[in-house]
């Protein structure tokens, strides 16, 4: 089951886009409104989530359901799936990927990253969706791409047991982290971690894909599940990188462990895997053997059945 969050570009054209982003049901031909199609269903995902358990059940009946009153893709703008989550954190979860950028500062691994998956907070107002542009900061002349997934949190939980883990998903979906590297640069340097180098944009999108469409790729272990997915990232059609979720070394049952301990994670919630290994230009010499993402760069991030995150980039 495919969810997004959308509006109708004839509204938007006529009010102007501080509309609501509508929950929508996608169905190959176009998109189906929840809140019309099944009785007494919140207009918004974050109404659906907040329910999950009650809802979710009656979409999986409403996507086998011939229903007439779609919406044509042409028609419709899509958002960010969760176009305001409650919290957004940001794992560091494959290994290649932090090996190879430590390794182009002369860095050993730290022995700690090993021990125990970590994670910051950004910023949940930045999130846009795909075709949305993404304004460069006039303070960074070193705007990068990240290649990420993320889950979506389903249901509230605090001290939650790596068995049970899993259970807290409602679904994946593409994650661009867009960082300004000449900014984090000097910013980690205080110990602190990055703050403006990525809290200006972050896309999602282009829907949230639930776990029951993902079976057939999955890879169960104890330590939680992981899924056979090509994970691509392109500029101007130019293939950048690519990897795979299967890579993963932390599970996202893992991140919810150390996410939740002590701590309530509520319906809603985004948690980002970071960065695939090879998936952003700082990995592959950005700078040095790549230009940094320009202007009028088209950046598509494509990742297997979750589809396909498309952003131009454009100046203030």
């Amino acid at each position: 089951m495919k969810l997004v969050s959308y509006q109708r570009k004839v509204e938007i054209t006529s009010v102007g886009n501080q509309l609501e982003w509508r929950a929508g049901l996608y169905v190959g031909k176009g998109i189906i409104d929840i809140a019309h199609a099944v009785k007494g269903a919140p207009s918004t995902m974050q109404g659906v989530l907040d329910e999950w358990d009650k809802w979710y059940p009656c979409l999986l009946e409403q996507q086998r359901v011939e229903y007439g009153g779609f919406i044509p893709m042409e028609e419709v703008q899509l958002g960010a799936p969760i176009p305001r989550p409650p919290s957004f954190r940001d794992f560091y979860a494959f290994e290649q990927h932090v090996k190879t950028c430590r390794q182009r500062r002369d860095l050993e691994m730290v022995p700690e990253w090993y021990q125990l998956p970590v994670f910051y907070f950004s910023n949940p107002a930045a999130f846009v969706g795909t075709e949305a542009s993404i304004t460069i900061p006039k303070q960074t002349m070193s705007l990068d791409y990240e290649l990420e997934i993320a889950c979506v949190i389903s249901k509230k939980g605090i001290d939650i047991p790596i068995e049970k883990a899993d259970e807290y998903i409602a679904g994946f979906m593409i994650l661009n982290d867009w960082s300004a590297r000449d900014i984090q640069r000097e910013e980690v340097k205080v110990g602190l971690g990055p703050a403006k180098a990525k809290d200006f944009a972050t896309s999602t999108g282009p829907c949230l894909v639930t776990v029951d469409e993902l079976q057939g790729r999955l890879i169960p272990s104890l330590k939680g599940n992981r899924y056979d997915l090509q994970m691509t990232a392109s500029i101007n059609g130019k293939k950048y990188s690519q990897g795979n979720f299967v890579d993963i070394y932390y599970t996202f049952a893992q991140m919810i462990v150390r996410a939740s301990e002590a701590c309530f994670l509520y319906p809603g919630d985004v948690i980002g895997s970071g960065t695939v290994g090879s998936g952003c230009l700082l990995e592959l010499g950005g700078g040095e053997q790549y230009n940094w993402v320009q202007p009028g760069d088209v950046v598509e991030l494509e990742i297997d059945h979750l589809g396909t995150l498309r952003n131009t980039i454009i100046e203030k």
